[in-house]
C-alpha cells in the first residue's frame, strides 16, 4: 500500500483548552516500534494528524522522532506528548529523564510533559515543581497526568497550586468516566482518552455495528465520533494500518441523533481494560 496514497490532508478539529488549541483526535504510538512505528506516524502525519503521542514506556520515542523528522511536517505545528515512568518522578530524576527523551524525539521541547501513573511514593507536588521548572525553562509547554483520579487531581490543584493541561484516561462505549467528566470540566482540564476503542471490544459490539451502518460508518468511527463530540473530550486511538488511520480521521460528518447517543450510553459501562497492579483506587 502507497505510505502517500492519500495526499490532501485531513482537517482535524481543535478544541480550546486553556487558551490551548488541541486536536480533538490524536494518534496514539502505546505498542508500536521500529520502521512499523515510523511508517505509521509518517502515515499519520500526511494524513493530517497533528497531535502525536508517545511514552518512554512505549519504547518508541526515537521511532516517532525520526518519523516526524522524516515527515516534513513543520515541528510548530505538531503538538507532542510524552510521558515520564514511576522511576523518573524524583525532583533529581525529571529533568535528564526529560532531555533523554527530547534527544529520542529530536527536539528542543515537547508540547506536553505527562506524569504516566501517579506514584505513592515520590510526592505529587515534588514531580509537578520540577515539571514547572522544566516549563519555563522553554523545554515543555504544558504540563499533563494520566490516570489521575478525583483525589490526585484535587491535590494537583488544591495543593500543588497546579491545573494540568489534559487527564489521560481509559474512556469508551464501555467505561464511564461520570465522576471524573463534571470535575475535570470545571477545572478546564480535558480527558484525553486513551483505548478508545477498547483493545478490539468496540468494532464487535453490535449495538454499535447498527449505529454505524445507519450512517454508512464502522463502530469503532461510530464510537471515536461520539468521544469527540463530547464537551472538552479528545481520543488517541492507535491504528497499525493506513486503512484504519483514514477510517479514524473520517468521523467528523457524523451526527449521532439523541436516540443513538442514549444506545451507547446505556451499554454496560464497567469494562476497564487498562489495570495493572500499580494502577491506583479508580473512581
Amino acid at each position: 500500500m502507497n505510505l502517500f496514497r492519500t495526499r490532501t490532508p485531513r482537517t482535524i478539529p481543535r478544541m480550546d483548552v486553556q487558551g490551548v488549541a488541541l486536536p480533538v483526535l490524536g494518534f496514539g504510538t502505546s505498542g508500536l516500534q521500529g520502521w512499523r512505528c515510523r511508517r505509521m506516524v509518517r502515515i499519520a502525519l500526511a494524513l493530517g494528524y497533528r497531535h502525536l503521542d508517545t511514552a518512554q514506556a512505549y519504547g518508541n520515542e526515537d521511532d516517532v522522532g525520526r518519523a516526524i523528522a522524516a515527515a516534513g511536517v513543520a515541528r510548530s505545528d505538531v503538538f507532542l506528548t510524552t510521558k515520564l515512568e514511576h522511576a523518573h518522578l524524583g525532583r533529581r530524576h525529571v529533568r535528564p529523564a526529560l532531555e533523554a527523551s527530547l534527544a529520542r524525539l529530536r527536539t528542543d521541547y515537547v508540547d506536553l510533559l505527562m506524569i504516566h501513573w501517579p506514584s505513592e511514593q515520590v510526592p505529587l507536588q515534588e514531580t509537578l515543581a520540577a515539571f514547572a521548572e522544566l516549563r519555563d525553562a522553554g523545554k515543555v509547554r504544558h504540563i499533563g497526568v494520566c490516570n489521575f483520579t478525583l483525589r490526585h487531581l484535587r491535590e494537583a490543584i488544591e495543593t500543588c497550586g497546579v491545573t494540568p493541561l489534559c487527564n489521560q484516561v481509559e474512556y469508551h462505549p464501555f467505561l464511564a468516566q461520570s465522576r471524573l467528566l463534571p470535575y475535570m470540566r470545571g477545572a478546564g482540564i480535558a480527558l484525553v482518552a486513551y483505548s478508545p476503542l477498547a483493545r478490539g471490544l468496540v468494532p464487535r459490539d453490535p449495538v454499535l455495528r447498527r449505529i454505524g451502518a445507519r450512517h454508512g460508518k464502522s463502530a469503532a468511527q461510530v464510537a471515536l465520533a461520539w468521544l469527540v463530540s463530547q464537551a472538552l473530550v479528545a481520543a488517541i486511538p492507535k491504528a497499525s494500518s493506513e486503512r484504519n488511520c483514514i477510517a479514524n480521521a473520517e468521523i467528523f460528518d457524523i451526527r449521532l441523533g439523541a436516540d443513538e447517543v442514549a444506545a451507547i450510553e446505556a451499554l454496560p459501562k464497567d469494562r476497564r481494560i487498562i489495570d495493572p497492579s500499580w494502577a491506583p483506587s479508580w473512581d
